[in-house]
C-alpha cells in the first residue's frame, strides 16, 4: 500500500501574512469550513498570542472543524505555549505547533542565543506543549541553512521531549531539491528515536522551487507537506497546495503517494480565497489559474479535438472545473441560488440568501447570464455588508481631471448626499464618502478586475484603506466600475467605523 502523506494546510496562518490578505473571525471561519471539505488532514488556524483578533479566530476555526486536526502556532515560550493551548483546547483533535530558530545566523541576529541555549529552550517548550495537548509539531526554523549536525541535535532534544511531528522548513525559501533531500536524509539518519516521528516540510518560494523542494522532501522520508491554497504566503508565498497535490496525482510513476485531498474541491477553495483576499489568481497560475485548460493555439486545438490527451495531462473536471460555468438567469429561484451557493463552498443563513438574492435579481436584469464567479463576488460583498454603517445609494461622477463626484449615502433612515472633486472620479467619490462620514481615509491599495469574460462583466474592485494608522481592507462589485470602486471603499469605512463604534461601547460598559 502506498505511504499516505499527510497535508498540513497553513492557509489561515502563513497564507494570511501575506500582504492584505488578512482574514476576519467569519471569513476564517469560512475558509475553515471549505479547507475542511477539500481533505485537508491539518489546519493551521493561526497564531493566537498575536492579538484578541488573533485568538478569537482560532479558537472559533478549532470550535467548528470537526474532522481536520486544528493547529496553533507558537515560539518556543511560555506564553505563546499557554496561549496557543487555550485557544485549540476546544478542538476534536489539537495540535500545538512551537519553533524557534537554529541556524547560526538566526542565533547570533534575532534569538541572541547560544546553541546550548537554544537546546534548552526546545526541550522546554515541548515538554510544556506536551502536557498541555496531546499532539505536538516542533518546527527548527530556518532548517536549511543550519548546521547539520547541530540541526539532528535539536531534532533528538526535541523528540526526546515528546514532539509527535518534526518540521524542518525552509524559511526564507532558499534551498534546492538535491539539498533539502540531503538534509532530511542526514537528519532521519543522524537524530536517534527518528522512526518514532512523523516528518514534516515547510518551503517558502522565493526561488520558485517550494513545490519541488516539497517533493524531494518526501522522497527523502518526510511524510507531511506544509503548504497554501493558491501558494500564498509571506514574500513570494509558500509551496501551493494544488500544485503539489495533482504533481503527486498525475505523476503516481515518481511519487507513489496517497493523500486525502479532495481534487474536485481545489478549484472552489482557490476561488474562495481569492474572493475573501482581494488577491487575484494569475491567469496562467498551475492548475487554477484563467488559462490552466485554455487551448488558443491551433495546432494544440487540433490535438484536442483528436484526444484531449495531447495537450492536458489532467481534466479540468479533476479539479473542480466544468467547462461552462453558467449558472443562473433571472427567472432562477431562491432556492436554486441557495442551493447552488452551497455547491460552490458556501454556507448561507437564510438572511445572507434573503439579502444575495436582491442582488442577484439586480445583477441578471442587467447581465443576460450570470456565471458562478459572477455569484462569488456577490456571496462576498453581500458579507461585507454584516459591518454595514453606511449604505451606498448613489453615486454619479462628471469631468476628467478634475473630476466631480455626487453621492449619496443612507445610515439606517437617515441619506446624506455630499459632493467633492478629485483627481479622477474615483479619487472624487472617495473623497465624498469622507466628507459625509467625517473622516479622512487613506487608499494604499486597489485593484479592479472582470469577474467574468463579456461587455457586461460585473466589476469587481479590492481596497486597502487606511484610517487613524490602521488598513482595512474592502470589496465592491457593480457592472459600473465606479460604483464598484465607490462600494469598496465604503466597505473598508464601514469596518473601520464598527469597530470604533464596537470600541466606544465597550468602554461605556467597561
Amino acid at each position: 500500500m502506498p505511504d499516505r502523506i499527510e497535508i498540513f494546510d497553513t492557509t489561515l496562518r502563513d497564507g494570511e501574512q501575506s500582504p492584505g490578505a488578512s482574514m476576519n473571525e467569519q471569513e476564517k471561519v469560512q475558509m475553515a469550513l471549505q479547507l475542511e471539505r477539500l481533505g485537508a488532514d491539518i489546519l493551521e488556524a493561526g497564531f493566537p498570542v498575536a492579538s484578541q483578533q488573533e485568538f478569537d479566530g482560532v479558537r472559533k476555526v478549532a470550535g467548528v472543524i470537526k474532522k481536520a486536526r486544528v493547529a496553533g502556532l507558537a515560539r518556543a515560550l511560555p506564553g505563546d505555549i499557554e496561549r496557543a493551548a487555550q485557544s485549540i483546547e476546544v478542538a476534536e483533535r489539537p495540535v500545538l505547533h512551537t519553533f524557534i530558530a537554529t541556524s547560526d545566523i538566526h542565533l547570533k541576529h534575532k534569538l541572541r542565543m547560544s546553541r546550548e541555549q537554544v537546546l534548552e529552550a526546545a526541550d522546554k517548550a515541548v515538554r510544556l506543549a506536551k502536557s498541555l495537548i496531546g499532539r505536538v509539531e516542533f518546527s527548527a526554523e530556518d532548517s536549511t541553512r543550519s548546521d547539520l549536525e547541530y540541526l539532528a541535535q535539536v531534532v533528538q532534544v526535541a523528540i526526546d521531549a515528546g514532539a509527535d511531528v518534526i518540521n524542518l522548513p525552509d524559511t526564507v525559501g532558499y534551498t534546492t531539491p538535491d539539498e533539502i533531500y540531503a538534509m532530511f536524509r542526514y537528519v532521519i539518519s543522524n537524530a536517534p528515536g527518528s522512526e518514532k516521528v512523523l516528518f514534516s516540510s515547510h518551503n517558502h518560494n522565493d526561488l520558485g522551487l517550494a513545490v519541488a523542494n516539497a517533493l524531494a522532501a518526501v522522497r527523502a522520508g518526510a511524510r507531511q507537506i506544509e503548504c497554501t491554497v493558491n501558494g500564498i504566503g509571506e514574500r513570494a508565498g509558500n509551496t501551493s497546495l494544488e500544485e503539489v497535490v495533482m504533481a503527486m496525482k498525475t505523476r503516481r510513476d515518481q511519487y507513489p503517494y496517497e493523500c486525502g485531498i479532495v481534487t474536485e474541491e481545489i478549484t472552489k477553495s482557490s476561488r474562495l480565497l481569492s474572493n475573501i483576499t482581494g488577491l487575484v489568481i494569475p491567469y496562467n497560475k498551475p492548475v487554477v489559474g484563467r488559462n490552466a485548460f485554455a487551448h488558443e493555439a491551433g495546432i494544440h486545438q487540433h490535438g484536442l479535438i483528436a484526444n484531449r490527451l495531447t495537450y492536458e495531462i489532467m481534466t479540468p473536471e479533476s479539479v473542480g472545473r466544468s467547462r461552462s460555468e453558467l449558472v443562473l438567469g433571472k427567472h432562477s429561484g431562491r432556492h436554486g441560488l441557495a442551493k447552488r451557493c452551497q455547491e460552490l463552498g458556501y454556507d448561507l443563513t437564510e438572511q445572507e440568501i434573503s439579502q444575495l438574492y436582491e442582488k442577484f435579481i439586480g445583477l441578471a436584469d442587467r447581465k443576460k447570464e450570470v456565471f458562478d464567479d459572477d455569484l462569488r463576488v456577490l456571496i462576498v460583498t453581500t458579507r461585507d455588508e454584516s459591518f454595514e454603517v453606511y449604505h451606498l445609494e448613489q453615486v454619479r461622477t462628471t469631468g476628467g481631471d478634475p473630476a466631480m463626484a455626487l453621492v449619496k449615502l443612507r445610515k439606517g433612515k437617515q441619506e446624506f448626499v455630499d459632493t467633492a472633486t478629485g483627481d479622477g472620479p474615483v479619487d472624487a467619490a472617495c473623497m465624498a464618502v469622507d466628507r459625509i462620514a467625517g473622516v479622512n481615509g487613506r487608499l494604499q491599495e486597489f485593484s479592479l478586475r472582470a469577474a467574468t469574460p463579456g461587455k457586461d462583466a460585473l466589476g469587481e474592485a479590492h481596497v486597502a484603506v487606511e484610517f487613524n494608522g490602521r488598513a482595512y481592507t474592502g470589496t465592491g462589485a457593480s457592472t459600473d466600475i465606479i460604483e464598484a470602486a465607490t462600494q469598496a471603499y465604503l466597505s473598508a469605512l464601514n469596518k473601520h467605523l464598527a469597530l470604533r463604534e464596537s470600541q466606544a461601547t465597550e468602554g461605556k460598559t467597561g
